[in-house]
């Protein structure tokens, strides 16, 4: 990944994924899914949602209340 990007999300579960990358692009920050996931078993690793890193705070607060529900 280049400089200045965060990760701000992930899971094992792409839907999840999905879903914040759409809540932070209905809130105007830019982001950047990369699939981790073994492409043999589908069971080991994640997908992560990346931020350029002047968005973090936003994105954060954005996204916290996806991570507890």
């Amino acid at each position: 990944m280049e400089k200045n990007w965060k990760k701000v999300y992930f899971s094992d579960d792409q839907f999840k994924v999905l879903i914040a990358h759409d809540i932070l692009e209905e809130n105007g920050i830019n982001s950047v899914i990369m699939n981790q996931k073994d492409s043999s078993y589908n069971n080991f690793g994640d997908v992560e949602l990346y931020i350029e890193e002047q968005d973090e705070e936003h994105a954060v607060q954005l996204l916290d209340q996806l991570k507890k529900g």
